[in-house]
């Protein structure tokens, strides 16, 4: 016998085993299993009556509230799809996005209801506005309309190559692409994430992640498949974190490296108050092993690095400790866990290659493009054949990660290809001259890229942000990096900034830096 597999039928085993857990803490509110995936049956009957059908879309954009969290359960759990849309872009992406996915509705936080009502002309195929909270003329009341809904619905059947949601890339260099993520890949990706972290029912997830970043790494269903507590975060900042970290005795969270940074910088007072023995999930950019070591050292934290896209749902690999692991100092362990590791078990093959899409050798020097193939990748990019030709050539998923492999196997990412510098013939990586810097005592922050170079054809320039209150000496930097680096690594020009500029999901963006826009505040 085979029955679909789907990241919704997590949701059936919670309420089964634990129906008077507690599933979700959001403020003030907090929900059994029972009475969060009543709700979220309420939100599926309420979809109905709305003409919300089996394949229709349906936009949220929303921090990590309870009411977003339960829209990813009651779009798709009858077939319909969800379309989670970054909320800090602007209007105008707002237009595209919503237009692009076709979605026939569009559930907003109060935060954002200005943003859509400037833009209601251009959205010909939404037949509603619903507001997550308060009330505006012309938005459907989210609270009423779970109060006036029935908890049945119709259950239309969903197979797991159903399309389950469509998540948008950051586009940073052309317009986003609509990821078509199938009930499969999530489950998929859900199921190897357990394997791989052992989570249990007593685990207390706070969400620092943004649920619309590749549907939060999956833990928006990855936490109910364990009966765990949701525990929601609408302001993701140092003093907010340990708060919550302390309060609600939180065991578990995901971050962005800058979210990370930020952890590893905040409040000297408040972050040794923040309690030990949280589990750390880090992926979306290669850590600097000088956070790690901060975080793992400092705050009594244990952080583990997984790799992956939002086209592969997204993890890929995963750095799983071993044995051997243990007998490392603390800066060797931090040197392993900044690499990105093995492929998961559930995800499928991963390798690197190289221009001939053969295996790179194992010597942990030799560049190649990561690829995979598996039961994670995507199903291609919405309405966009040309690009899912292109990024699914030959039967594998491209990355554009440049990366290389250890002889034990570990993959460990050197730099975006685009981003590889070539000076005087050698290859330098960005990552390497990164991570370096961060060891510096006044930097918090740092960017490398490749700049023109008449000599070389190009050379590293780095792009600094200080620490408050530091300052920095005339040549210091380029004699720390002497001694921390071959010599063609280390950056001929050393530029102090205000802030480095990124995406909307906090990437730093290079091209940018590149082209010394205006947009870069220096110091």
């Amino acid at each position: 016998m085979e029955t679909p597999l789907s990241p919704l039928d997590f949701a059936r085993r919670a309420l089964k085993l634990h129906a008077d857990r507690e599933a979700v803490v959001d403020g003030e509110h907090r929900f059994t299993y029972a009475q969060f995936l009543g709700r979220c049956d309420r939100g599926s009957s309420a979809l109905q009556s709305l003409g919300v059908g089996k394949g229709d879309r349906v936009a949220l954009i929303s921090p990590n509230t309870h009411s977003n969290l339960e829209m990813y359960y009651a779009a798709p759990q009858y077939g319909a799809v969800i379309v989670p849309i970054n909320y800090r872009l602007t209007a105008d992406d707002f237009v595209y996005l919503i237009n692009h996915s076709g979605a026939k509705v569009v559930c907003a936080h109060p935060d954002y209801f200005e943003a859509i009502d400037s833009i209601r002309n251009q959205l010909p195929g939404v037949s509603h506005f619903i507001a997550f909270e308060g009330t505006r003329a012309g938005w459907l009341e989210y609270e009423k309309l779970l109060a006036d809904a029935s908890p049945d619905f119709e259950r239309h059947p969903v197979e797991e190559t159903d399309l389950l949601s469509v998540n948008y890339t950051s586009g940073t260099t052309s317009r986003p692409k609509g990821v078509m993520i199938t009930h499969r890949n999530a489950w998929m990706n859900s199921v190897g994430v357990l394997v791989h972290l052992h989570m249990t029912p007593s685990d207390r997830y706070l969400w620092t992640l943004p649920m619309f970043h590749a549907n939060g790494w999956t833990f928006v269903w990855t936490v109910t498949a364990v009966g765990g507590t949701h525990v929601c975060l609408r302001k993701v900042e140092p003093l907010a974190i340990y708060e919550h970290i302390n309060r609600e005795h939180v065991t578990l969270l995901c971050a962005a490296p800058t979210v990370l940074i930020g952890i590893a910088n905040g409040p000297e007072a408040q972050r040794r108050a923040v309690r030990p023995g949280v589990q750390v999930i880090t992926a979306g950019a290669p850590p600097a092993p000088a956070t790690i070591e901060r975080v793992e050292g400092e705050l009594k934290w244990t952080i583990t690095q997984a790799y992956g896209l939002t086209e592969t749902s997204p993890f890929i690999t995963i750095c799983e400790p071993l044995p051997a692991h243990s007998e490392l100092t603390s800066e060797q362990r931090a040197r392993i866990k900044a690499r990105q590791g093995v492929e998961l078990i559930t995800s499928g093959e991963t390798a690197v290659f190289d221009d001939n899409d053969q295996p790179v050798p194992a010597d942990g020097a030799t560049l190649g493009e990561i690829v995979a193939r598996g039961n994670t990748v995507m199903r291609g990019y919405y309405n966009d054949p040309e690009a899912s030709a292109k990024a699914l050539k030959g039967g594998w998923f491209r990355t554009g990660d440049a990366a290389v492999v250890h002889p034990d196997g570990y993959i460990e990412i050197r730099d975006r290809i685009k981003d590889v510098i070539i000076s005087g013939g050698e290859n330098i990586s960005s990552i390497e001259v990164e991570a370096a810097l961060l060891r510096h005592p006044a930097i918090v922050e740092v960017a490398v890229v490749g700049m023109p170079h008449e000599k070389w054809g190009e050379s590293p320039e780095a792009f600094v942000v200080l620490r408050d209150g530091a300052s920095l000496a005339d040549g210091e930097l380029k004699a720390f990096c002497r001694q921390n680096l071959a010599h063609f690594k280390v950056p001929t020009a050393f530029h102090v900034v205000l802030e480095l500029p990124k995406t909307a999901t906090g990437k730093i963006q290079k091209f940018v830096l590149r082209g010394k826009r205006a947009a870069i505040a220096t110091q």
